[in-house]
């Protein structure tokens, strides 16, 4: 059995990130420390249901931020980090690129660093069972045509200033193993769905929009296609990744569910007339609306997770069917978590377009 690990987990109170401190907590004896800017999409509340637990802390701050970092880490000392703190929505990043070359290039630089100091002062069995794992994003690759997977050795093409931020992300990490030494391991992962996800992305601003009887829009013709990750078999490939790894490697993750986007809103509404029929309209499937195409928008996204399932043994527990049926009925059983965040910051307007 594995001796309880320290394990920071940065940009913990967002999506994936909040996947992975409920898992840390829920499912090991290690201790968990998140430490998140606490941005538009970083929401205490998804940390609620392991916020009381005394393995779980909680550190407002930013990955940008070398001092506070340092500070953390000395008085933390993890075993093991794992980078999720990262601008992560596309339509953002072609509105404001701003911030994400800012946090998702010069915070993960600034963070490395902070890791590379703390590494080197370790002692030498803990500095060699130390950590650190990137988490990254499939876009990083670019588009693939009708056919292909996205390896671990296929060159780096991103289209949009989110992959850019992210590809440079990746390469900074490797940089600091390959020069430094620095225990680093990266994954790569395609689309995520699950609890808790920020409604600006597909599918929770699906499920919401038809919840609420409102319009849903889908790029173009709805004819992108995506490969999606329920995230929970997400926040288990991060941790089966962290602790059997080898430092210097990337993995790829992806939960084999291609899909086009028009059959995922489509099958969104078929599920909510099923648990959830509308009153004024006969088939949510009504309420779609094709709208202008996002800028340079990827045709298609598809992950070979051979690597990491050969390697480390992981496979995904979801199919996208039982995944998304699971996704919905959170939603339906925790308004209260998304009535909180749309009277917030975010009501589901159109982001992305360029003026």
């Amino acid at each position: 059995m594995m001796e309880p690990k320290r394990v920071l987990v940065t940009g913990g109170a967002g999506f994936i990130g909040s996947a992975v401190a409920r898992r840390l907590i829920a499912s090991t004896a290690h201790r968990v420390l998140v430490y998140d800017k606490l941005t538009y999409a970083g929401n205490l509340a998804s940390l609620a249901p392991v916020a009381d637990d005394p393995r779980f802390s909680f550190v407002r701050g930013d990955i940008g931020d070398g001092p506070q970092v340092n500070a953390t880490l000395a008085d933390f000392r993890p075993d093991w980090i794992l980078n999720l703190a990262a601008e992560s929505h596309v339509d953002r990043s072609i509105d404001g690129p701003a911030d994400f070359i800012e946090t998702n290039i010069v915070g993960t630089y600034t963070i490395l660093q902070s890791a590379l100091g703390y590494w080197r002062s370790l002692p030498k069995a803990e500095a060699e069972a130390f950590r650190f794992h990137h988490i990254s994003t499939d876009e990083v690759y670019g588009s693939l045509g009708a056919e292909g997977l996205f390896r671990e050795d296929t060159p780096y093409q991103p289209n949009s200033p989110y992959s850019a931020s992210k590809a440079a992300s990746d390469h900074l990490v490797r940089a600091w193993h390959h020069t430094y030494k620095l225990p680093t391991i990266t994954t790569n992962c395609s689309n995520n769905y699950g609890p808790y996800h920020f409604p600006e992305k597909l599918i929770p601003l699906t499920i919401l929009n038809a919840l609420e009887g409102k319009p849903l829009p889908v790029y173009g013709r709805g004819e992108n296609i995506r490969d999606w990750l329920y995230v929970e078999d997400h926040a288990e490939a991060l941790l089966t990744a962290v602790e059997r790894g080898t430092p210097g490697e990337t993995y790829n993750v992806g939960g084999a569910n291609e899909r086009r986007n028009l059959e995922v809103v489509e099958t969104i509404c078929d599920l909510l007339d099923e648990l959830r029929p509308h009153t004024t309209v006969k088939s949510r499937r009504e309420l779609i609306a094709f709208v202008t195409d996002r800028p340079g928008h990827d045709l298609r996204y598809a992950i070979d997770s051979t690597k990491l399932q050969n390697e480390l043994g992981w496979r995904p527990r979801d199919t996208f069917e039982t995944g998304l049926r699971k996704t919905v009925l959170w939603y339906l059983d925790n308004e209260r978590w998304w009535r909180d965040v749309r009277d917030g910051r975010y009501r589901g307007e159109r982001l992305g377009v360029l003026s």
